[in-house]
């Protein structure tokens, strides 16, 4: 298992526990984003900095992320290309996204983006809170359990 990490808009709080699940359980962990990152030093973790441009981080996580990876993004077109490949992905809020659930997560982002695209003021999602990152820390921490007992 690796664990893929959608840097460019990981909260700090998301990142900080994502470092620590990987030394705990000793799982290597990269993250991918378009910008130079400064993170702790550590065998297990590695950054890829891709260019500039629209979508070139999720490209280098879908073309590299394969069965059993984890990944942690929030952009719901990437998550859609890796449930069908075994991917476990998990939004940075918590959300485990499924081969359930993706269809209607890609379909309402994609009905609100033509919102958007039409002059409609959608609002944005609100601010990072401490819910959202405990119910991230129990998500991952369910995943990961459930990655260790089949090993």
């Amino acid at each position: 298992m690796k664990i893929w990490v959608d840097a460019d808009a990981c909260p700090g709080p998301v990142r900080d526990i994502l470092l620590r699940a990987s030394q705990r359980l000793q799982v290597p962990i990269v993250f991918v984003a378009n910008k130079r990152l400064t993170l702790p030093l550590s065998e297990l973790v590695s950054t890829v900095q891709v260019g500039a441009g629209l979508d070139v981080a999720d490209t280098h996580i879908a073309a590299s992320a394969q069965a059993g990876d984890l990944a942690v993004t929030q952009d719901i077109p990437l998550a859609a290309l890796l449930v069908p490949k075994g991917v476990v992905v998990l939004d940075p809020r918590g959300e485990l996204f499924t081969e359930e659930n993706i269809a209607e997560r890609l379909s309402v982002r994609n009905f609100m983006q033509e919102l958007r695209d039409s002059g409609v003021v959608t609002g944005g999602p609100s601010s990072f809170s401490a819910q959202d990152r405990q119910q991230f820390a129990a998500t991952l921490d369910r995943e990961l359990s459930r990655w260790v007992k089949t090993r």
